[in-house]
């Protein structure tokens, strides 16, 4: 059993996701409030934590950045709130993922999942692969797979997505991508990035500009739980 710490105080919510996640090896301890949920992380050491924002006793954000300090636990924010904004601060603050709800419990159960798996490749020994759902990328060869066939991405492409995946969930500005890249400044006129960033959304099926996300006034930011 896969042990979960749901901090959710909207009781009918709670149970229904614990009714269904218990079917799939599940084992839900349910929080309601955000001032407890640190004891009870403690006392559970739980394999993943759903976390709501808006909660008695303790702001949400808060309860995320003081369990991330506690460790690596996957953590996915499950909230109502559709502000962009709170998505962003939500991974800054150390997030793993972030859902809108309502959420369908079988989408709700694949992120998890898929967080639980990458929690795993990253205690696992450097193979030399990051891997996010169907995209694969080989460092050691420079090769990329996508749906389990190979992706053909120019030097700069490559180079781009990289950069983008190892720093999955947070936002990189233009120029913290051409530093990272050419070791250049951004001067507010180069479009490159922008350019590129629009040919991996197209080899990527990224119409919708989900598994790489444009932040407005910011930058970029890879969203790792997309690439399913």
């Amino acid at each position: 059993m896969h042990k979960l710490l749901l901090v959710e105080d909207d009781a009918r919510l709670a149970q229904l996701v614990t009714e269904y996640l218990t079917a799939y090896e599940f084992s839900v301890d349910v929080v309601t409030r955000g001032d407890e949920a640190l004891q009870r992380y403690r006392e559970l050491s739980p394999d993943v934590v759903v976390l709501d924002l808006m909660l008695p006793g303790l702001d949400g954000m808060v309860v995320c950045r003081q369990l991330r300090e506690l460790g690596d636990v996957p953590i996915l924010i499950l909230t109502a709130r559709e502000d962009s904004y709170d998505e962003v601060s939500g991974l800054e603050q150390g997030a793993d993922d972030f859902v809108n709800k309502p959420v369908q419990p079988r989408v709700l159960l694949a992120r998890l999942r898929a967080l639980m798996r990458r929690a795993q490749n990253r205690s696992a020994p450097d193979t030399g692969v990051l891997a996010f759902g169907a995209l694969s990328i080989f460092t050691n060869d420079r090769s990329v797979t996508w749906r389990g066939q190979p992706c053909v991405l120019s030097n700069t492409e490559y180079k781009l997505l990289l950069v983008l995946a190892e720093a999955a969930g947070t936002v990189l500005s233009r120029d913290a991508l051409l530093k990272k890249m050419r070791g250049i400044e951004f001067d507010g006129l180069d479009r490159s990035i922008d350019n590129c960033i629009s040919k991996l959304r197209r080899k990527f099926d990224d119409a919708e500009s989900e598994k790489i996300k444009t932040v407005w006034g910011e930058g970029y930011l890879f969203s790792p739980s997309a690439w399913a």
